[in-house]
């Protein structure tokens, strides 16, 4: 008796999930966590103090850096982190048509895998359906932000001929040009995705409330 009652209960809660209000509760979550995210990058002071988004620093760039502190330069260290944040300002209105379409996509069965997924999984779906198209969107903009700022060109003079390079870049280039933008683009996407979910998880109780209490 019991066990049918859970089945029974489990298969309500996929229905609500899966019906407009539930796909409308979650896309409105989603939506949210994006413009918390995007409000985020449009302030440089905002995400150099956001630690989702320290978070997501690639090892490589994290490499740099502490070569760059070793050598003496923790300055040109923080330079760079606040040209990075700069550039992202500059990436938001292209971001955002991306994430807000793939969010209005978002289908019954996609509610159903995201309920059955638990907390975290509908930024993951984002993530998976956005990831590629965002990175390559938003790297051309960086690449040319900091070259504007004249940030690349210091970090190569400054890095040149230090073993740094070669590992990093597998030996294939001796210049930062190409992979600190790169880097730089990938911190931003994965960051960003690291406050949409932690959105999502701190309003996954409103999702499951409104799904029936499902947990």
């Amino acid at each position: 008796m019991a066990v049918a009652t859970l089945g029974t209960t489990t298969q309500s809660c996929l229905a609500l999930a899966t019906s407009s209000v539930g796909l409308t509760i979650l896309k409105q979550i989603l939506l949210g966590g994006i413009t918390k995210g995007l409000d985020i990058f449009s302030n440089k002071d905002s995400f150099l103090a956001n630690q989702l988004i320290e978070a997501a620093l690639p090892q490589q760039l994290k490499s740099i850096n502490n070569t760059l502190t070793n050598l003496g330069l923790s300055n040109l260290v923080q330079k760079e982190k606040e040209y990075i944040a700069q550039a992202a300002a500059f990436t938001v209105e292209t971001s955002r048509p991306i994430l807000v379409n793939a969010v209005n996509s978002l289908t019954a069965e996609d509610a159903a895998r995201i309920v059955q997924g638990g907390s975290g999984a509908a930024t993951q779906i984002l993530r998976e359906r956005t990831s590629q198209q965002l990175m390559a969107a938003i790297a051309p903009k960086v690449d040319a932000k900091l070259n504007e700022f004249g940030i690349i060109k210091t970090l190569n003079t400054a890095l040149t001929g230090n073993n740094i390079l070669t590992t990093i870049l597998g030996g294939q280039n001796t210049s930062v040009t190409s992979g600190i933008s790169h880097f730089a683009s990938e911190q931003m996407v994965n960051g960003l995705f690291n406050i949409i979910q932690n959105h999502e998880q701190q309003n996954s109780g409103q999702i499951m409330n409104a799904l029936g209490g499902i947990k």
